[in-house]
């Protein structure tokens, strides 16, 4: 017998629901933090420089999954509006170490809020227990599919 094709009433699965939703809020956020002048690489790159500063562009493309020679473009773009600062590495001369300038630091307290309102948005038809369980879920898949905590695999497409 042959499996029939699935019809557009049938329930979706979990996989397309979860694609459809990250596809939905991904477009969103981009539109949110366009008002801010940021592209979602900027602003990821801007929240892992602030999240460890410190580390080398080398250990940035590492922990973001990307190559070396697109992050560098990335940081130039960063750099060049005053928001991140490239510092010799004492430890290594040849490295730069990545660093929040006083006016990136001030742009992530306005992305921060902004990646609040758009959780608040995305989640507004759930209580606080039902968001709180479905973001320990979540986590649980993400580490299970092998994802880096709070780096979106789409680094690696840069």
């Amino acid at each position: 017998m042959v499996a029939s094709a699935p019809r557009l009433e049938d329930p979706p699965g979990a996989a397309f629901l979860l694609a459809a939703l990250g596809a939905h809020a991904a477009a969103r956020f981009t539109e949110r933090i366009a008002a801010l002048d940021l592209t979602p690489a900027q602003t990821g790159l801007l929240r892992a420089i602030a999240a460890d500063p410190g580390q080398s562009q080398q250990t940035m493309a590492q922990l973001l999954g990307t190559p070396p020679s697109r992050l560098v473009g990335l940081v130039d773009s960063v750099a060049d509006r005053g928001l991140v600062e490239r510092r010799r590495n004492p430890g290594d001369r040849r490295l730069h170490a990545l660093y929040l300038t006083e006016d990136g630091e001030a742009l992530m307290e306005r992305i921060s809020t902004v990646g609040r309102e758009h959780d608040e948005a995305i989640l507004r038809s759930l209580d606080a227990g039902d968001q709180a369980r479905l973001r320990a879920l979540l986590l649980r898949v993400a580490e299970d599919q092998g994802l880096t905590p709070g780096v979106h695999p789409g680094f690696r497409h840069l």
